[in-house]
């Protein structure tokens, strides 16, 4: 079985753009296309959002990263870092409030995406309700990928980029037994010395693996379907 590589980018602002431009120009260099995870309130007018849409026009895939990475306010019951993840512990209504803002906050910014991925890659079960009531079609968790239209889930975790050598390893196993390769970066740590070198190291193994580089909106969909601003594909996700 022929892997899906995606690699996904966070942390997009004015103080990170320099890095995940050279970032996408060495991607770009490999035919490789980034998924940009983007949360609106956090998001401000200017050369970043420019480029964020001079690449969802190249065929980049917008996803909506949550509203503001608030932590639930409730404070329910459950681990620290399901608190402090915005999307983690909420009921299917205060999540639909949530993105209901969320998609207006975009709009705003003169973008629009049907494509969902939670902070810290946590979503609860009501987020997934709230998702599919709202028209979303993907989710994609720290487990795998959710298509909210059909049911389907592609599991693979997503992989941030860390250490050297048990990165690459891992990643390149994950190739080699095909399925779902997830890479995810954020940009803010773009600056640490060898991270970038690492990261794009482990995109060259998937490659080399044989991975066929793809976006969060086109992982469940048909091999060749495209993005565009309004990004219309799917990719599935195991939701809590």
């Amino acid at each position: 079985m022929v892997a899906d590589l995606v690699v996904s980018l966070s942390g997009i602002g004015p103080s990170t753009l320099a890095r995940c431009a050279d970032l996408a120009a060495e991607l770009d260099r490999r035919h490789v296309p980034l998924s940009l995870l983007l949360a609106p309130r956090k998001a401000v007018p200017g050369p970043a959002l420019d480029w964020v849409r001079d690449r969802v026009s190249a065929g980049d895939a917008l996803v909506l990263h949550g509203f503001d990475h608030q932590p639930d306010p409730a404070r329910r019951a459950g681990s620290s870092l399901r608190r402090r993840a915005e999307f983690s512990a909420l009921p299917a209504h205060e999540a639909g409030l949530r993105l209901v803002a969320a998609r207006a906050a975009l709009a705003r910014l003169g973008l629009t995406t049907d494509l969902f991925a939670p902070p810290g890659w946590l979503a609860s079960p009501g987020t997934v309700v709230a998702l599919r009531r709202h028209r979303f079609a993907v989710c994609a968790d720290m487990a795998g990928v959710r298509d909210l239209r059909s049911g389907e889930v592609r599991t693979g975790r997503v992989r941030m980029v860390g250490e050297h050598w048990g990165y690459l390893l891992s990643t390149g196993r994950a190739a080699r037994r095909g399925g779902l390769v997830r890479i995810g970066v954020d940009a803010a740590g773009l600056d640490r010395i060898g991270l970038r070198e690492v990261l794009l190291e482990a995109v060259d193994v998937a490659l080399h693996h044989g991975a066929s580089p793809t976006t969060y909106s086109s992982t469940a969909s048909p091999r060749g379907s495209t993005t565009t601003s309004t990004p219309s594909g799917a990719v599935p996700t195991r939701t809590r």
